[in-house]
Formats: structure tokens, sequence, C-alpha cells
């Protein structure tokens, strides 16, 4: 009997004595003066766009919260619970992080389940429906349009949400005052699973363009 699926004990196993063995020094450093990113990521917790593996980071080097659709919903100080605000209010003011990048990437589950609103929940609690209603004006608008087709509409709207996102940060009070005096960073970026090609946000136009890599 096993208490962990056999696959992850291996990997484990190989981190052991690979990655780990080779930069255990690094790890014994963190674990003893903690980590101090200076990057954090929000990206969508798609197991095929894993920040770490996209950007090629070690241990320590990324902040990284994972949602569905990478998402980052408007400053709410209701008394709810508020896990998305909680990790970013971490980064921010307690890591203080000097770049925020949100990473959305082609072919989103979430993003489908969006333009699909008149499909049957998952559940009773429909948390993907309403999760992803915080896009919903934007979702409507994409999908009315015929002048698309239908995979033209799912990448429109990831890169929409990420600008969306993107402005939702913008409504936190310590993130609104640190990138006004210079001191935080906001990007946006999509990740193409099928080509491994990154798109990076314009600040100025919000057009999605390829870096060069050189």
């Amino acid at each position: 009997m096993t208490h962990l699926p056999e696959h992850l004990l291996n990997g484990y196993r190989n981190f052991m004595q690979g990655r780990y063995a080779s930069e255990s020094g690094r790890y014994t450093s963190l674990a003893r003066e903690g980590q101090h990113p200076e990057t954090m990521i929000v990206a969508c917790c798609d197991s095929r766009s894993a920040p770490e593996t996209v950007f090629d980071c070690g241990p320590g080097e990324l902040f990284v919260l994972r949602n569905v659709a990478n998402l980052v919903p408007p400053y709410e100080p209701d008394g709810e619970f508020h896990s998305t605000s909680a990790a970013l209010e971490f980064a921010v003011q307690s890591l203080k992080v000097k770049n925020i990048v949100v990473m959305g990437h082609g072919r989103c589950g979430g993003i489908k389940a969006a333009l699909s609103n008149g499909s049957a929940p998952l559940s009773p609690g429909d948390f993907i429906g309403k999760w992803m209603s915080l896009i919903g004006p934007a979702a409507e608008a994409v999908s009315a349009s015929t002048l698309m087709t239908a995979s033209e509409r799912h990448t429109a709207l990831e890169r929409i949400s990420i600008r969306y996102s993107l402005a939702n940060l913008r409504t936190f009070p310590c993130v609104n005052i640190l990138e006004s005096k210079g001191r935080l960073a906001l990007y946006g970026a999509w990740f193409d699973i099928s080509t491994g090609e990154l798109w990076v946000m314009n600040k100025e136009t919000g057009d999605f363009e390829r870096p060069e890599l050189g």
C-alpha cells in the first residue's frame, strides 16, 4: 500500500537524486534566510502552463499564484475569503516583489467555460461559473462577434482577461501606490501551449507581441 501515487514517488526520487542533490546548498539557504523573489506570477492552474517551467526558474525565484484562468478580482475588503487577494497582499506587502506578471495561455478551460455560459454547471455550487462571471461582460461581447471563428474568440478572451486582471490589480491601493512611485511594475503575457510561443503585452497599446530573444 502506498500513500501517494507511484508516479509522484518516482518523481520525488528523481528530484532528490538530481535537482536537490545539485542545489542542496540553495535549498538550505532558502530555508535559513527565507524567500526573496522579485517577481510574482499570476497564472492559470492548468497543468500544461507551469510558470517555473516556461521561465526556467529555480527554487526561490518566483512567487506563483495559480487559479482558474489567471484572474485577479477587484479589491473588495468585505470580510469574505479571498485567496487570490491574500496571496497578492503577501507578495506586495511582505515579500515586496518588484514585478507582477499576469500570464494567460492558449486553450484555457476557464475561458472556454466563460464563452459557454449556457452550459450546465459542473456542480451544484457552480464554483467555476461564479468565478468566471468576473469577466462576464467581456465574454458576452466576444461571444456576440460573428466575425471571428470559435478559436479566434477563445484567444481574444484569453488576452482580454489578462488586461482585465491588470486593471483589477491597480484597484488594490498597495499596488497602485507602489506602481505610481516606480517601485512595482506590472506585465501581461500569453503562452501558447501548442507552439511554446510567449507573447508579451505592450504596455502602451495593449497589443500582444513576440519578444526578441536574440
